[in-house]
């Protein structure tokens, strides 16, 4: 196990079921003042468009609230869809966060629409098949930030901002462009774990030092639902178990109150189907939260842990996030 593994925080800003977007962001502030009282590295917040049980879709102005809510955690996007932006228009808002709150913006980027191709149409009128366009675009984007007049523009703001990229994946494509750049990677496994331990293995094994990073640095995600009892647990994080249901079977909706016994009462294909997806979770009292945190840095040896922590009660998704610190202060010891 690596000496001292990070735990930072991923939040969706959910839209629950009878709620509203203020109080959905309000929340999001309210979690991420939270989560920096208990020694969380960093809050990310992901783009997601034309769902309605997810809040962050414009995901710079988000940040920029969290920020402002928050005094010293890094706060950061996980990610940016690379695609469905000008590299020079995410420079601009990034370069305008960094001269907001400096030294303390991340910028994850992947290259998913982050919806459906009707959605992602919508958004970017007409979509790049160039294979390599992804990595062309991050490679622009870097030259906006450090302004070398590659490109023959200075972005304002955006020129000399100190802003460290992250590639985000769920496939060996994002652990070779981490690799081939020398930026750190983050493995989305809380939804999308089949391809973990062989990305993992591409990145670290054909990583290229940069001016930014010496050696690899992985993130790994997983889902922790953490209460004073395993029972209890399992029966809040039936609200997550609700909400990968329905947007793998056609139906993304607000989420859901927890139900008891929710996943025994599931077509057993639909049960085995879930628990592939969350197969990267730890669901339970401290203890077990423990465990299952120690086991999933015995398997990936990442340095830091995302945590994806999507629960229906606000109050009780704090609780949880209180544990989990326990449980990470406890491994360190």
């Amino acid at each position: 196990m690596p000496e001292m593994t990070a735990y930072s925080l991923l939040d969706l800003v959910p839209v629950v079921e009878g709620g509203t977007v203020p109080q959905a962001l309000t929340n999001a502030a309210d979690l991420a003042r939270h989560a920096e009282a208990l020694g969380f590295t960093r809050f990310w917040v992901a783009e997601h468009h034309g769902m309605k049980g997810i809040a962050s879709a414009a995901t710079s102005v988000v940040i920029g609230h969290i920020a402002a809510a928050t005094k010293t955690m890094r706060i950061g996007a996980g990610g940016i869809m690379l695609p469905n932006h000008a590299p020079l228009v995410i420079a601009e808002q990034f370069g305008t966060l960094d001269a907001l709150f400096p030294g303390r913006i991340d910028l994850g980027l992947g290259r998913a629409p982050g919806s459906d191709q009707r959605v992602a149409h919508a958004i970017r009128r007409t979509l790049d098949s160039d294979p390599n366009g992804f990595v062309r675009d991050i490679v622009e984007l870097q030259s906006y930030f450090a302004d070398d007049g590659r490109t023959g523009i200075s972005a304002t703001p955006g020129a000399g901002a100190d802003v460290p990229l992250y590639i985000l994946g769920s496939s060996l494509y994002g652990a070779q462009v981490a690799a081939l750049l020398g930026l750190p990677y983050a493995f989305a496994s809380h939804f999308a774990p089949q391809m973990l331990d062989e990305a993992l293995h591409v990145y670290r094994n054909n990583f290229k030092p940069s001016a930014m990073l010496n050696r690899p640095h992985v993130m790994a995600a997983m889902n922790i639902i953490a209460a004073d009892s395993d029972d209890e647990a399992e029966y809040l994080a039936s609200s997550i178990q609700q909400s990968f249901v329905a947007l793998r079977t056609g139906n993304p909706r607000q989420m859901q109150p927890p139900v008891e016994g929710y996943k025994a009462s599931l077509p057993p294909h639909i049960g085995a189907m879930l628990d592939e997806l969350l197969s990267c979770s730890a669901i339970g009292s401290v203890e077990a939260v423990k465990r299952g945190v120690a086991q999933f840095i015995n398997r990936t040896q990442a340095d830091e842990i995302i945590v994806a922590c999507s629960m229906f009660d606000h109050a009780q998704r704090k609780r949880s996030l209180s544990l989990t610190a326990e449980a990470f202060a406890t491994l360190s010891r």
